[in-house]
């Protein structure tokens, strides 16, 4: 690695050590789907965020809740003390797509149909309400 790209890949280690964040990678569910769940919750109180992820008929929404309570643990840890109701929000969450597995269904006349078997990693940003909610 040369040495910019060597500097620059350690800023952004520093920078991520004073953010709060989780990532789920190779969740296997198509990023559409996820996106409609994570559309949902951006930019929430993660206490409210909670609630409509535990209602929510949508099973990435199942995902979803496990990786939003371990950005909240991640936040407790790093802070040495438990979050407060109505302290943390979502600052920033993204859906980004994963390897797909590509698969063959047999089909009439000797062919095959392709099935893309796709998954996606989800990454998940909270923070207490006195920064700036970047989007």
């Amino acid at each position: 690695m040369g040495a910019r790209k060597h500097i620059k890949a350690e800023e952004r280690k520093a920078a991520l050590k004073t953010q709060y964040f989780a990532k789920l990678k190779g969740c296997p569910s198509s990023p559409r789907k996820m996106r409609y769940v994570v559309d949902m919750i951006r930019g929430m109180e993660v206490n409210r965020a909670l609630g409509v992820l535990r209602f929510s008929k949508k099973a990435a929404a199942a995902d979803v809740e496990k990786l939003l309570r371990s950005a909240i643990n991640n936040w407790e840890q790093k802070n040495d003390r438990k979050a407060e109701a109505g302290e943390l929000f979502i600052t920033r969450v993204f859906v980004d797509e994963g390897v797909t597995l590509k698969r063959m269904r047999p089909a009439p006349q000797g062919r095959g149909y392709r099935i893309r078997k796709r998954s996606n990693h989800v990454t998940l940003f909270v923070d207490a309400k006195t920064n700036d909610v970047k989007e």
